[in-house]
């Protein structure tokens, strides 16, 4: 990221801006944004004693809720079920909610905000929290009626639309939300096929055993895969979709099609301010951009425990513990220590929770029994240092593991494979904290 404005308000020190914010907590603060991370942030800063105005600005008409079960439930819950809190809660703390109204730009100088309406506002803090949006699926036919991405409430409605008991859905994209599409609509009884260019499942996001394992498990559900595959055509008839055709002449007759090919960071306005040049925002270990502005969720990249430099967490936990760094800098408090990374993924009655960044070339210890449904694949360094674990069935090891990465354990490979012994009881040393 490279700062071209030369603002004397963007070139404060943060110790000199938060020094000025602390003269009191009745500042007004903005929030371009109103999805889950937002809708925590608010709520938490209030309940922090914030006492100045808070007004939140979102494209959506709906209430902040909870994405993960849009792919993870079927049928998509219903929007109050999702909702993060009802609409008196936010009333209640003061928080002013401008649902459907789009910010058209921002100002990171003046701090201001201009939304679809024609309107100008101004304010004391300014918070991104635009989040991510699908990767544009540019192939033939991907504007026929019954192709569609998941990203919102309305994009599940959409797909349930789409895909009824008995249809056929082909899901473009074999990591953790097809997969998780794939294991909910093939419980309701949709015919699914998954499409994926790499040559396995999961490539960025888990190890190659996790990810044929859980392959097994899809595959016993009926889920059929075409690994080391492209979608490189949409057939229809009559405006609606009737098949894929991929790269080696394979035609797959569907329904419906879903677009899993990713999504990236959505910094429009960042860019449009001069903010960046193109890709995520670029965050301090407090979420702050410049003094004045923060940014939390799926549109930044931020320090991470045990890497250097900056990396993009795709995930809620990551984006609600940014929230919580905002608020203690914003309201003097001490800031919350960085948080080990951690994910999770429902896939039929299997939840995999993955703590760490799984790496590439790592040294790998699997705790397994033959025909089991539990597993956790360990990832250490030649030094037995936890780089991740990943674990299905076993929260123990799961909650040890991020315990051990956050006081550098070093773990015994020979005790760590037998699954009889506890996760813990590998640990060889600890650092106290």
């Amino acid at each position: 990221m490279a700062l071209s404005l030369i603002s004397p308000n963007l070139r404060m020190s943060h110790s000199r801006w938060a020094a000025h914010m602390r003269e009191g907590l009745d500042r007004s603060v903005g929030v371009i944004g109103a999805g889950h991370a937002a809708g925590a942030f608010v709520i938490g800063l209030r309940e922090a004693g914030w006492r100045g105005p808070i007004t939140v600005f979102g494209n959506e008409t709906a209430l902040p809720y909870q994405r993960p079960p849009l792919s993870k439930r079927w049928p998509a819950p219903a929007c109050d079920e999702l909702e993060l809190r009802p609409a008196p809660a936010y009333s209640t703390a003061g928080i002013n909610l401008r649902l459907g109204s789009a910010v058209t730009a921002m100002d990171p100088v003046a701090r201001t905000v201009s939304t679809d309406d024609g309107t100008c506002q101004g304010f004391d803090v300014l918070v991104m929290a635009t989040g991510a949006r699908p990767r544009v699926l540019d192939i033939p036919g991907s504007t026929l009626d019954g192709v569609g991405a998941l990203r919102t409430l309305a994009d599940a409605v959409a797909l349930g639309a789409a895909s009824p008991p008995g249809a056929r859905l082909v899901i473009l994209g074999g990591g953790t939300i097809g997969l998780e599409v794939a294991a909910s609509l093939r419980a309701a009884g949709v015919t699914v096929t998954v499409v994926e260019r790499a040559h396995r499942l999961l490539a960025r996001t888990a190890s190659e055993t996790m990810a044929a394992w859980l392959r097994t498990r899809h595959e016993a559900q009926g889920v059929v895969f075409h690994l080391g595959r492209t979608a490189v055509e949409i057939e229809g008839k009559d405006r609606k979709v009737s098949a894929v055709l991929l790269d080696d002449g394979t035609r797959i007759a569907c329904d419906a099609v879903l677009s899993c090919v990713g999504v990236e960071p959505d910094t429009g306005l960042a860019v449009q301010a001069g903010l960046l040049h193109h890709g995520p925002i670029k965050v301090d270990s407090a979420a702050r951009v410049c003094p004045g502005l923060y940014a939390i969720g799926d549109c930044t990249s931020r320090p991470v425990t045990g890497h250097e430099g900056n990396v993009r967490l795709e995930s809620v936990p990551s984006a609600l513990e940014q929230g919580r760094q905002v608020i203690a800098d914003l309201c003097g408090s001490a800031p919350p220590p960085l948080e080990v990374p951690w994910f999770w993924s429902d896939q039929y009655a299997y939840k995999l929770q993955t703590a760490g960044l799984v790496p590439q070339g790592a040294a790998l210890v699997v705790r397994t029994r033959p025909g089991s449904d539990r597993i956790t694949v360990a990832h250490l360094t030649p030094s037995g240092h936890l780089l991740a674990v990943e674990a299905v069935g076993a929260p123990g090891d799961f909650l040890a593991a991020r315990q051990v990465m956050g006081r550098a354990g070093i773990l015994d490979p020979d005790l760590l494979s037998d699954p009889a012994i506890p996760f813990r009881a590998a640990c060889v040393g600890m650092v106290a904290r």
